[in-house]
């Protein structure tokens, strides 16, 4: 199969990667040279990791190589039977290249973006052909994270989608069907891991280390919120946050934190930057003050307090209710649902799944006592899981 890859960034190169991997042969186009030759540069890099923790050879390293070319004009990508496009998240320039794409490929060749949040649908319409556009949102890096997402627009064709569900199975990845609504599964299911921790930030309740120590400790989460936050980008995190927000008409549930805001305003990006909710070494390790160390210390030998179950609860409730109305709204299934959050992720637990061992009785109850207290909007609890309450039913037997 010819794939093609528009982008040579770390994700474009990721999924070129993955594609060459799986015997496809793969065109990776960028307007810069430069760009062509550090991606170009990064997998030999990449490769010859791999090779010292003997997970391929030489044989297999050039296998992989030989299957990547590097090209910098649209036109070079006319015989691809699928094109992946991996740039800037901006809506006109992405309509824009697939408009222009189209002109060079065949009629039957799959266009597709890897947008993490923007309208497929949107996308789609700049094609003479909508119904060969899907979205195939894979997640950094690439090579090592098993979940895509795919997510075939209101115009995608039914044929396209059983196409792009086998290929990216056949690339040994785990697909998750969604559907084409703001921030798919992922980044919509996610956002209270972000948002929640902000605002107890806010409220004075705990500091970000107590509150990512709580996250870990009690919840078994690899990373806090805070910690992840400062991985991905205060600046990515926080447009990602502004998107969905903006995109679901500003519904509460999703409002942007000011604390986010003015982080990214004031460049501290987290670790490309060296500095945002944490302070990081030329290696990129937090460096933690000793007064915050304490507090660390503190809360990793007892994590059964009142205040980190209180933390952890709080956050957990807000995500469970997220999940269960992307399921009531029927934007991906509960098996997609859970294993786009672990896969994709890498969250412990499935959230639904995690609703069923809390109990659902318990999910209701925590979420009317936040409404209670607060009464916003932002912690109205699902109608399905009203319902089940009722029913007394589980999301799995």
């Amino acid at each position: 199969m010819n794939i093609g890859i528009i982008g040579s960034g770390t994700m474009g190169s990721g999924i070129a990667q993955v594609a060459a991997t799986s015997g496809c042969q793969v065109k990776l186009y960028d307007t810069n040279q430069l760009a062509l030759d550090k991606a170009k540069a990064s997998l030999e890099k990449i490769l010859n990791r791999l090779i010292e923790k003997g997970r391929i050879d030489d044989a297999e390293k050039m296998r992989i190589q030989g299957n990547i070319s590097y090209v910098d004009s649209l036109k070079d990508l006319e015989d691809s039977n699928l094109i992946i496009e991996a740039i800037i998240e901006n809506l006109e320039i992405k309509k824009k290249v697939f408009s222009e794409l189209e002109s060079y490929v065949s009629q039957d060749c799959i266009i597709a973006s890897n947008t993490s949040s923007l309208s497929i649908a949107s996308i789609a319409a700049s094609l003479e052909k909508p119904e060969r556009c899907i979205g195939i949102h894979f997640f950094n890096p690439a090579p090592l994270m098993k979940l895509v997402e795919v997510i075939p627009a209101i115009q995608t064709s039914k044929a396209v989608l059983e196409t792009a569900v086998q290929t990216i199975s056949n690339w040994k990845k785990v697909v998750a069907v969604a559907k084409d609504t703001p921030g798919f599964i992922v980044n919509r299911v996610a956002r209270p891991f972000y948002g929640e921790a902000l605002r107890i930030y806010e409220e004075g309740i705990a500091d970000f280390v107590t509150i990512d120590t709580a996250m870990k400790t009690v919840g078994g989460f690899r990373m806090g919120p805070f910690e992840l936050m400062d991985f991905i980008g205060n600046d990515v995190n926080y447009t990602v946050t502004e998107t969905v927000f903006t995109a679901f008409y500003f519904d509460p549930r999703y409002k942007p934190a000011f604390t986010q805001k003015r982080f990214a305003e004031a460049g501290y990006l987290g670790r490309k930057s060296g500095k945002g909710y944490y302070d990081y070494d030329e290696n990129g390790r937090i460096v933690i003050p000793s007064k915050a160390k304490e507090s660390q210390d503190v809360m990793s030998s007892a994590v059964e307090t009142s205040l980190s179950e209180k933390i952890f609860n709080r956050v957990l409730i807000m995500l469970i209710n997220e999940a269960a109305d992307a399921l009531f709204l029927n934007i991906a299934s509960a098996e997609d649902i859970d294993n786009a959050m672990t896969k994709g992720v890498n969250y412990p637990k499935g959230l639904l799944a995690w609703a069923d061992e809390k109990g659902i009785d318990w999910c209701v109850s925590k979420l009317d006592e936040l409404y209670n207290e607060y009464h916003e909007d932002r912690y109205r609890c699902s109608p399905l899981l009203r319902k089940m309450n009722r029913e007394n039913k589980t999301f799995f037997n």
